[in-house]
């Protein structure tokens, strides 16, 4: 199911929704707006590490998208100029607020939705513990090996979007993201005996 979820993104045309905004069109806003809401919100969430602070943010970020979207160009990736909206946004928002990002990570109750429910009780338990798990060990990992996990794995982004993003040479984020991946399994599995022990 992840994978249609995959797809639907990846052919989704953006194109009608933003020029339907352009010329004025409320529920074209409101349908972009709807689209969007989890990928900014997650995004927020990820800089933040405060659901409240991830919220009003998120509000700022698509009053900037509003803003900003006779500047859209039809030959760069839409995706990718929203992320980069929102990654510059939340920097912004954790440089006025004059704080750095919490080491500790955050409690899947207060994380978006990584995947689609299950069809069984007992696969959606079993589902949760893995994401607490791998939440968990995320909340390990530097700032920047988070960052490329996030965009790469969870927001669905392509390596050389995360790269523009970024603006960092492809080759970079190609070994930063392996590296994270690697970062994330040694992580998982220094956790894994804790979360076995669990009652």
């Amino acid at each position: 199911m992840a994978e249609e979820r995959h797809d639907d993104q990846a052919i989704f045309d953006y194109s009608e929704l933003i020029a339907r905004c352009r010329q004025g069109d409320d529920l074209a806003w409101e349908a972009l707006v709807r689209r969007l809401e989890g990928r900014v919100f997650g995004i927020a969430l990820h800089y933040l590490r405060d659901r409240e602070e991830a919220r009003d943010t998120a509000q700022d970020i698509f009053i900037k998208l509003y803003q900003n979207l006779h500047t859209v160009r039809a030959d760069k990736p839409f995706l990718a100029w929203v992320m980069r909206l929102a990654r510059n946004c939340c920097i912004d928002r954790l440089r006025r607020l004059n704080v750095r990002t919490p080491a500790h990570s955050v409690p899947l109750e207060s994380s978006p939705e990584l995947v689609l429910s299950r069809p069984t009780p007992e696969e959606n338990c079993l589902d949760r513990a893995r994401d607490r798990l791998v939440y968990r060990a995320l909340g390990t990992l530097s700032e920047s090996y988070r960052e490329v996990i996030l965009l790469k794995d969870i927001q669905e982004m392509k390596l050389v979007e995360i790269a523009e993003l970024m603006s960092a040479p492809l080759g970079t984020i190609k070994s930063r993201w392996h590296r994270a991946r690697v970062e994330l399994a040694k992580a998982v599995r220094r956790l894994q005996p804790s979360e076995e022990a669990a009652p």
